[in-house]
């Protein structure tokens, strides 16, 4: 038997648009009607736009086991982009449940072991008064995990990468999508 999240903490926020108390109504009431077991929704973070004719949902939900889901839907009618993004997020949360369920079977590991180079086609010269500088910083939360967590984690998101700790090495690792489909994981060294 499937049972409801016990109310998560939904938040509805509107861009370019006034969050009334029937919308919001709505969107809490899909949220908190998502019926599965696990993963446990403990928050989740409802974003609806509105942009000419085009209307759009995001959901990103917090669950348990440091697990983040995210989806988006685009139509022309706000309430049926949030049944079109709750639809496709329950969709992805069953996904998510089959695949745990299945980890114990055995199965080839699809994650490529890359060692990083750094390829200059032609000699760069830098003038002497020029400083490189960074211009932008960002902050990632490092969660201890598995590499078959992490790629779950990742075909979960619409992230293009993962920053984590590797829960075999205590070794940070990085996670990234690779054009084909399959997943390139970066594995820092010493010297």
């Amino acid at each position: 038997m499937q049972t409801a999240n016990a109310n998560p903490n939904v938040k509805v926020t509107g861009r370019h648009l006034a969050i009334t108390d029937a919308i919001n109504e709505y969107a809490v009431r899909k949220i908190e009607g998502l019926h599965l077991d696990y993963p446990k929704i403990i928050e989740a973070h409802v974003i609806l736009g509105v942009e000419k004719y085009r209307h759009w949902a995001e959901v990103i939900l917090i669950c348990s086991n440091h697990i983040t889901i995210e989806a988006n839907e685009e139509t022309d009618d706000l309430y049926a982009a949030i049944d079109a993004v709750t639809d496709k997020i329950a969709r992805q949360m069953r996904k998510y449940k089959t695949r745990l369920l299945r980890r114990n079977r055995p199965r080839k590991e699809d994650i490529r072991h890359l060692e990083e180079q750094i390829l200059h086609p032609e000699p760069v010269e830098e003038d002497e008064h020029h400083v490189h500088t960074v211009v932008r910083t960002e902050r990632y939360p490092v969660k201890p995990m598995f590499i078959d967590e992490a790629v779950l984690q990742l075909e979960m998101s619409t992230r293009q990468f993962l920053v984590f700790m590797n829960a075999r090495n205590s070794r940070v690792n990085v996670l990234y999508r690779r054009n084909s489909g399959d997943f390139g994981l970066i594995e820092p060294t010493l010297g």
